[in-house]
């Protein structure tokens, strides 16, 4: 299973966005540059990517998943990236970061509607509960980070008790927390 592995830091400063949502991504200076419009497409399809952790084959399997549907291509593409299995963990604060959130998933921590799951992206539905299995409560790091984060998502719901999630509705655009301009993006894979 392949993922980006790069210098996250150096990504993050290129882009001018704390796209890792790391505290010390940022520390030292933004590179500004004067972009063109495909340049600035690119720092934007390039933004979305880093949000999510995903490479190119599958983002572009993605963008035209959105392309095929007659709603908002820009608003599709977020919310099947927004519902990725690996994503929601890190929403509802099992892992403090995408990439721990990845390896819970993939290291069989991770329980969806009573069965376990270790593939990232699969894609989880309305009404599905992500569960923290049975044996995985005792860790130290993953009770902190669970009950430690606090959920400011309108679309999940978060039972502290029981180490569970719930996706209630379809993620809105505007209720995602990311900084990204999805209709660049777009035209960006329009033209190909």
């Amino acid at each position: 299973m392949a993922r980006p592995m790069g210098p996250r830091f150096k990504i993050a400063r290129r882009l001018g966005v704390n796209v890792f949502n790391h505290p010390k991504a940022l520390k030292r200076g933004v590179k500004n540059q004067k972009l063109s419009e495909y340049g600035k497409q690119l720092q934007e399809k390039q933004k979305l990517k880093g949000y999510y952790g995903i490479l190119e084959k599958q983002f572009r399997r993605y963008v035209h998943e959105a392309l095929n549907t007659r709603e908002n291509s820009g608003e599709i593409l977020v919310q099947n990236l927004e519902r990725r299995l690996d994503n929601l963990v890190y929403r509802l604060g099992f892992g403090s970061t995408l990439r721990q959130a990845r390896q819970m998933v993939v290291h069989g921590h991770i329980l969806v509607n009573g069965k376990k799951i270790d593939i990232p992206s699969y894609r989880v539905n309305i009404g599905d509960a992500i569960t923290l299995m049975e044996k995985s409560r005792k860790n130290e790091l993953f009770i902190e980070n669970f009950q430690s984060t606090s959920l400011s998502i309108d679309y999940l719901e978060k039972d502290i008790e029981n180490f569970s999630g719930k996706l209630v509705k379809k993620p809105s655009r505007e209720a995602v927390p990311i900084d990204v301009i999805d209709s660049r993006i777009i035209e960006f894979y329009s033209k190909n």
